[in-house]
This record gives C-alpha cells, structure tokens and sequence, in this order.
C-alpha cells in the first residue's frame, strides 16, 4: 500500500500564498504522476495541477500564473506552491499519486490523501 499526508492547510488573507506538501510512504516500488486536486463546498472535485515523473507539469487554466507543482522523486514528496490566493481558491486539497508497489511493481494504482483546508478568508 501507498500512504499520502498533505501538510501545509490553513487560513490566509487574499493575496496570500501558502505552500502545500504531500509525502508518499509505504511499500513504493514507483511513482508515476503525482497531482494535487480541490473540492469546494457543493462542488465536485477538480484538478488543481500534475506533474510527471520527469517533471512535465499540467495546470487547470484559473491556476496557471498563481500555482506551481514541483517534486521530489527522493523524497516521494509533491509540493504546490500557492500565491496570489482567492476567496474562490477556498477548498479542501488532495494529493493524488499513481503508483506501483513492490508487491504489484506492473500494476499501478491511484492513491489519494486524506485533504488538507485552505481557507483564504480577510
């Protein structure tokens, strides 16, 4: 099994910028594409931004400009820099990974974390 934990959630001004983390661990034979999707209250789930393995990014229009995607691929870690953030930006966060376990090492799997709140509020 893959486990994600998201850290980085809180409450910001608009304007501001926060810095999100999500760091893989388990039984990790390879991580493929890693990104970062947001729910907001009555809305479905949406992409935020990806990244793949060799660091070729993808972003949701209304992101490009404000957020950047990176990652460690020592660290099994994602990041998702922030800035510049809305009212609108409001949502819970969740790191997405596909990957293949030292059980599986062919077969991958999608695997999500628990969510963290980033609330941009004055």
């Amino acid at each position: 099994q893959v486990q994600l934990v998201e850290s980085g959630g809180g409450l910001v001004q608009p304007g501001g910028s926060l810095r999100l983390s999500c760091a893989a661990s388990g039984s990790i034979f390879r991580i493929n594409d890693m990104g970062w999707y947001r729910q907001a209250p009555g809305k479905e789930r949406e992409l935020v931004a990806s990244i793949t393995r060799i660091g070729t990014t993808n972003y949701t229009d209304s992101m490009k400009g404000r957020f950047t995607i990176s990652r460690d691929n020592a660290k099994n870690t994602v990041y998702l820099q922030m800035s510049g953030l809305k009212p609108e930006d409001t949502a819970i966060y969740y790191c997405n990974a596909n990957a293949a376990t030292i059980r599986l090492p062919f077969q991958a799997y999608d695997y999500w974390g628990q969510g963290t709140q980033v609330t941009v509020s004055s």
